[in-house]
């Protein structure tokens, strides 16, 4: 998520609450936006305390991961190379791990417009070994575990108010995944069956939760397509200036998208500026009701389906020859 462009106006309750409890004369913590997603589909935002520090992985430990191939043959320079790591998988667990890593490649590449470009996907399994099965603050909170990526609900615990809320050390899952060719895009898996995830430059889901793989195709329409969110969470009115994420505008007339306007969407609706985008409730449009940028289990609207092929094709230089498929 790109939370880089937020401009933050005024305190939320979270927020008030959680410098409330600074001891007088102590130091504020410093604060991030998470993106969380619910089990009704439904994402939200959380304003949630920064990690301390993340530790980095110790050299024997990456040297210890094997990486494998789940799918693709291409070359890196002509492939976008999606990257799976794990937390709280043993060596006992790792059949575990290949059949969750699995089981979210093929719900991704079912979704239109994967479904069309499948072939120019390496997908990557990392294989991360802990110490103890599972994550922590599960099943029950302050519950922990000797795991290799510090996965934990409630945000590894710094959170007091999401408990679906799944965050890892960013970045030791990004030195492991670093083991593989190339990666463009890394999800975190946990080995639990507890729905949960979380949003950030290391997407999370829980690896044995079926819900959780729509997580990763969410995630992959920030980090591929340069989509913006279509919730209108946690803000009230926009005042700024026009978005350059394509799917979102403050124009009510929708002009940003005339090509598309009144035109079927593959989400089910029909392109029309809809009123509240990108965490605004109001001066900001969305071209459908619901897409998967707004909702999960849904589709990418037109705009966000064309967006995510237009970044295909310039990441990928086969994409821009004679015989590229044409776009779905």
């Amino acid at each position: 998520m790109h939370r880089s462009r937020l401009i933050l106006p005024a305190l939320t309750v979270t927020a008030l609450a959680l410098f409330a409890q600074v001891p007088t004369g102590g130091a504020a913590p410093a604060m991030e936006w998470r993106e969380v997603f619910n089990e009704d589909g439904s994402i939200t935002q959380t304003l949630t305390p920064k990690a301390p520090a993340e530790k980095t992985t110790g050299l024997r430990a990456l040297a210890a991961a094997e990486v494998t191939k789940i799918h693709g043959e291409r070359d890196s320079s002509d492939a976008f190379d999606l990257v799976f790591v794990g937390d709280g998988y043993t060596n006992e667990d790792i059949a575990t791990y290949t059949a969750n890593v699995k089981s979210k490649w093929d719900e991704l590449s079912a979704v239109q417009p994967f479904a069309a470009y499948k072939e120019y996907f390496n997908v990557w399994q990392v294989n991360v070994i802990s110490t103890e099965s599972g994550v922590d603050h599960d099943p029950t909170k302050g519950l922990l575990k000797d795991t290799a990526l510090d996965m934990g609900f409630w945000c590894q615990g710094r959170d007091a108010n999401t408990e679906r809320l799944l965050c890892v050390n960013e970045t030791k899952a990004k030195e492991y995944a670093a083991l593989a060719p190339q990666a463009d895009q890394v999800i975190a898996l946990g080995n639990t069956t507890k729905y949960g995830g979380a949003g950030g430059s290391v997407a999370t889901a829980s690896g044995s939760n079926a819900q959780a793989g729509q997580i990763a195709i969410h995630e992959l329409g920030h980090s591929i397509g340069g989509l913006a969110d279509e919730y209108d969470y946690p803000y009230i009115t926009y005042t700024g200036t026009e978005p350059r994420e394509f799917n979102v505008t403050k124009d009510p007339t929708g002009a940003k998208w005339g090509e598309y306007l009144n035109q079927p969407s593959p989400d089910g609706g029909v392109i029309a500026p809809v009123e509240g985008a990108r965490y605004y409730k109001n001066g900001l449009y969305r071209p459908t009701a619901n897409s998967i940028m707004r909702t999960l289990g849904k589709e990418f609207n037109s705009i966000g389906r064309d967006a995510m092929i237009k970044a295909f094709k310039a990441k990928i230089p086969t994409l821009n020859t004679p015989a590229a498929p044409p776009a779905n």
